[in-house]
C-alpha cells in the first residue's frame, strides 16, 4: 500500500499504541522500555546531544581559532547540459536567475548563479543563450560564445570589493584590503642606489678630511703635561 492509495474511508486518526497488556501484543511485559535503567522509568526525557555520561561532542570541539566558513560564497550551480536539455531553452534565449527560476532549475535568489559546461562527449550547443550569471567557466564562455551566443559574468559580491572585473581580460584586484605577501627570495640591487650610496660615503670621507684633529685625551693616572715655557725675550 502506498501513501496516496489511503482514502478518507480508511480513518483520519491511527489507534494509540497499547502498552503493557500481555506478551502476546508484542509490547508487553517491558512495555517496549528494556529492561532497568533511567530510560525505563517514569518521567524519562532523553537530554539533546546527551552521550550517555562521556564527553559530549560540542564540549570536545575547541573553541578558539578562526574559521573562514561563514565567510563562504554559496552557489546555485547549473550545468550547461541542464540548460540545453530543458524545453524552455530548446529554441535558444536569455539564461538569467530569473528564467532559470521560473524552468524549475534554480530554487530562488538567495544565492549567487554559477554555470558549469558539462556536455555529453558529442553534445554541442546548437542554440543561441545569452547567459547572464555571477560566475561561468571558462567551458561555458568557449561554447557558448562559439555558436552565437554572448556571456555576461558579473561577478559575486566578493569580487566588487576587491574591485575585479569578471567581464575583462584582466582579473587581478584592484582594490588590495591586504597587504602582498613579501617575497622570500633575495632583493633586487638597482645600479641607482649603489652609485647613491658611493656618492654618500664619498662626501662623508671629504668632510673628515677637512675637520680639524681632535685633542688627545691624557691617559689614566698619568701626570698632566706641563705647559711650555716661554723663551726669554732678547734685549
Amino acid at each position: 500500500m502506498m501513501i496516496h492509495d489511503i482514502t478518507t474511508l480508511a480513518g483520519k486518526y491511527k489507534a494509540r499504541k497499547r502498552v503493557g497488556r500481555g506478551t502476546g501484543s508484542g509490547t508487553g511485559r517491558r512495555s517496549g522500555r528494556g529492561q532497568k535503567g533511567a530510560s525505563s522509568r517514569s518521567g524519562y526525557a532523553a537530554k539533546l546531544a546527551f552521550e550517555g555520561g562521556q564527553m559530549p561532542y560540542f564540549r570536545r570541539l575547541r573553541k578558539f581559532g578562526f574559521s573562514n566558513f561563514n565567510f563562504t560564497t554559496r552557489y546555485w550551480i547549473v550545468n550547461l547540459r541542464s540548460i540545453l536539455q530543458h524545453p524552455a531553452f530548446a529554441k535558444g534565449g536569455e539564461v538569467s536567475m530569473a528564467t532559470l527560476q521560473k524552468a524549475g532549475l534554480v530554487r530562488d535568489d538567495s544565492r549567487d548563479l554559477k554555470i558549469l559546461g558539462d556536455l555529453a562527449k558529442d553534445e554541442k550547443v546548437g542554440v543561441k543563450l545569452a547567459i547572464t550569471a555571477n560566475r561561468v567557466s571558462a567551458k561555458v564562455k568557449t561554447l557558448v560564445t562559439g555558436s552565437g551566443g554572448t556571456v555576461k559574468e558579473t561577478g559575486t559580491r566578493r569580487d566588487k570589493v576587491r574591485g575585479i572585473d569578471r567581464s575583462s581580460d584582466d582579473l587581478t584586484p584592484k582594490n588590495l584590503t591586504k597587504k602582498l605577501k613579501r617575497s622570500s627570495g633575495p632583493k633586487k640591487v638597482v645600479i641607482e642606489d649603489l652609485d647613491a650610496d658611493a656618492k654618500d660615503a664619498k662626501d662623508g670621507k671629504d668632510a673628515k678630511k677637512g675637520a680639524k684633529p681632535a685633542k688627545e685625551a691624557p691617559e689614566k693616572g698619568a701626570a698632566p703635561k706641563a705647559p711650555a715655557k716661554e723663551a726669554p725675550k732678547a734685549e
